[in-house]
Parts: C-alpha cells; structure tokens; sequence
C-alpha cells in the first residue's frame, strides 16, 4: 500500500484530501493527512478506512523526517515559505513531491539534487499557478503546430464570491488565505506591453488596472499579477509582443484597497503600539493627519480625496472602522490588524458560494491574418468546503500525485505543469470533473 503524506488541511486542501481518499480504494493508498489542527484533520477525513488524521508540526525535526522517510510521495500545502523545509527532507529521503505554489529560490536550487535522486518536484500545479499554465500551454502549443504566430498573451484570474451570495458593498469575500490577500501584490510586478517592459510598484499596482467582460458574468477589473516575464520563456514565446498576467476583482475594488495601501494598513513591518486594547476607530485615527476642527471621518475622506456621502465611503464605515470595536491582537502589524478587520465582515458565511474566474486571451497571426482567441473559464463552489477555489487547487494537486505515483507523468527535477505529459492527461481528468475551458473567436 503507497502511502501519500498531506501536509496542510486548510481551506485549499479540502476536495484534495477527498478526491485522493475517493482514489485510494481503486489505488490501494494510505492517506496521511498531517496539520497542526488534529480536529480539522480528523475532519476532513471522516473516518475513511484509508486515512490517517495526525497532528503535525513541520517545525518538529523528528516527526517531519519520520513522516517523510514513511511515505511515498509528499504534498505540502503549506504556506510557501515553508515548502524549502519539507522539500529538503524530500531529497534526504527521495520522495517526490508536489505543491500548488510558485517555485521558489530556495526550490530551484534545488534542481540538482531533484535530478541526480531521480525526483520529480511538480510546483505550481493548483489555481493560479497551475490551470492557468496547463490551458494557455495546450493553445499556444495547438497554434504552434498550426504555424500561428503569437503577438500576444493575456491571462486573468481570479477568486470571487458567486454573484448570488454578492451581499456586501465590497463585492467580494475571502475564498481563499486572507493573509495572503492581504499582501498580494507586495514588490514590483512585471510585464511586457507591445515589446515594452513594464514596472508597477505596489504604491501604484491598484491605480494601474483594466476592465474584461468573461462569459455572461459581467464586467471585472484586473491588475498586474507578479512576475509575467519570467513565463515568456516558460511558455516558450520568446518572440511575443504582450505577455500579461493578472488578478481579477468586481469593479471598483482596487481602488477602494489602493486607500488602504495609502492608510498604511497593508504594512507588515511594524508593530502597532498596545494592538490588543487598541478600538477600531482609535487605530484609524493614527493613520490620518490630525485636525482640531474635524471629526475623524472627515479627515479620513479628505486624505483620500474621496466623499463623506459617496458609494465609496459607504465601504469603509461598513467595517465598523469608526466604532470603539477592540483589535484583541497582541502586539499586531497594521497588516494584522487590517486582516482581522475584513476577516470579521468578508468570510464566507455557512450558505455561502464562491466563484473562480479565468480567461486566456490571445492575438496571433495565421495566414497572414491577425485573430483572436478567449479561453475562459467560470466554477463555482457547491459549499463553504467544497468552493471552487478547492476544487480548482486540489483537483490538479491530487490528480498529479495520482500519475507521478501510476508512472504516468515520469519527468524529473523541478518541474511545473507547462509540458505536455503534465498537462494533457490533467485537463482530461479536469474536464470529467466540471473544470473545462469555453473557446470564442472574437
């Protein structure tokens, strides 16, 4: 019996652990389903006969190398900057692994060890990193052999509430790590615009943002995703005109999170002074030049240029940012705080859905004439557990360690899923389970 070691139960991990639970029959798996959460992992597992709920605490050298040494292939659903830690013992003790996270520094250096142990590193494999690359590589790689030239490639995603459940003026709610969104977009983010290098600073990212329409679900906004460049050669088009990555919200999102980078809220450096007795309204009124004369929302729109009576003001006392509600965290950041803020009023609630958003859109030439291409994409979640922001993670995740485990995917070293054997075999499996992309010729 192979067994498969799950490190991380979170939100994303959900339709994971049960697509790998509902295979381990037919397989003959064992499932180890490891978090610092012993009852979140015992219920996620709901007493499945091929399951084995543990507490685990990566930090924990002993147990971490006896679980990986234990087991045949490991799956780290961690926060990213922990996967190094897992990834090594992996070389240690020659286990594959898989992740949903972009490949790191720390896992690239890697490569070799990867290489000369006969490993397989499979990263960016879930979302946004993952689906986005198996579906943009199985077009680009279907123009190439009809001789298309490709002028340009946009890709947009994002992870939003379904519009049925879209109840607050935020138009949205968290579906996936919060503390994640609260620092998305950190550093520069990069991309070419018409054989252009394009830098944004976080300061300007959610200034910089354009609107798409996808499917019949209406308009979006996106800003600048990450690193685009570092996919040209990726996706092996070094000779592109536009390459753009993006995030996807409802429109007027960014600008209303764009205040929040101008408060300061999003920092995550400094300590905020006696955080744990500190109201609401008391942290805000740091954050705003003082005035003698005006009340603290008064000076709060006017520092950000913005009406005590508009649509957009009507956000922020949504928060309840000028009540006496106490922050309660100990010796917090203003990120932290800011976290703690949306948590209370933009989680999913128990009847909630969500909703993933992508679209692919490609210029390219055949025949001497110009076309254009939208691939897109629209899941939605069926509960608060199973939301299409799991399914979308786990799905390719679990579908992975089903083929490196069946010698399917073979390759090895450091990969992500941008090869033909990766992806074909994951958006045909995909596919049976709801996950298909819609093609229009514009």
């Amino acid at each position: 019996m192979k067994k498969i070691l799950v490190i991380g139960a979170g939100r994303s991990a959900f339709t994971l652990i049960r697509y790998l639970l509902n295979e381990s029959m037919s397989n003959n798996w064992k499932v180890i389903v490891a978090d610092y959460n012993l009852d979140l992992a015992k219920k996620i597992c709901l007493e499945h006969v091929n399951a084995r709920p543990i507490f685990f605490n990566v930090n924990d050298k002993e147990q971490r190398e006896y679980e990986i040494k234990n087991s045949d292939i490991v799956v780290s659903m961690l926060p990213a900057n922990l996967h190094s830690l897992v990834a090594n013992d992996c070389i240690l003790f020659q286990k594959n692994l898989v992740t949903a996270s972009y490949v790191s520094d720390e896992i690239q250096k890697m490569s070799d060890a990867a290489l000369s142990n006969n490993l397989i590193f499979l990263n960016e494999v879930g979302l946004d990193p993952g689906i986005d690359h198996m579906s943009a590589m199985k077009i680009i790689d279907d123009l190439k052999l009809q001789g298309a030239e490709i002028l340009s490639f946009k890709s947009y995603c994002g992870g939003l509430i379904h519009p049925q459940f879209d109840n607050n003026p935020w138009n949205y709610k968290f579906t996936w790590n919060p503390r994640n969104v609260i620092l998305a977009g950190k550093g520069t983010s990069k991309f070419l615009n018409e054989k252009n290098i394009c830098e944004i600073g976080y300061d300007n990212l959610f200034n910089e943002t354009e609107i798409i329409n996808v499917l019949n679900q209406g308009d979006f906004e996106s800003y600048a995703n990450r690193d685009s460049l570092s996919y040209i050669s990726s996706y092996g088009l070094e000779k592109i005109d536009t390459m753009y990555r993006g995030t996807l919200r409802k429109v007027g999102f960014s600008r209303s999170w764009n205040s929040f980078i101008k408060l300061g809220m999003t920092n995550d450096e400094h300590i905020i002074e006696d955080s744990e007795t500190l109201s609401y309204f008391n942290f805000m009124d740091q954050l705003v030049p003082k005035s003698k004369t005006k009340s603290l929302e008064e000076r709060f729109c006017e520092f950000l240029s913005i009406n005590i009576v508009s649509k957009e003001f009507k956000k922020f006392k949504w928060l309840d940012l000028f009540t006496n509600k106490i922050i309660g965290l100990k010796n917090a950041t203003a990120a932290q705080i800011l976290q703690k803020i949306l948590e209370d009023k933009l989680s999913l609630e128990s009847k909630d859905r969500d909703m993933v958003v992508m679209q692919h859109q490609f210029l390219y030439k055949i025949d001497d004439k110009v076309k254009k291409l939208h691939s897109s994409l629209v899941v939605f979640g069926d509960d608060q557990q199973n939301t299409a922001m799991a399914k979308t993670v786990g799905l390719p995740v679990g579908i992975s360690v089903k083929l490196i485990l069946n010698g399917v995917i073979q390759l090895k070293g450091i990969q992500i899923p941008t090869i033909k054997e990766i992806y074909n075999p994951i958006l045909k499996e995909l596919e049976k389970n709801k996950i298909n992309f819609i093609e229009e010729l514009i």
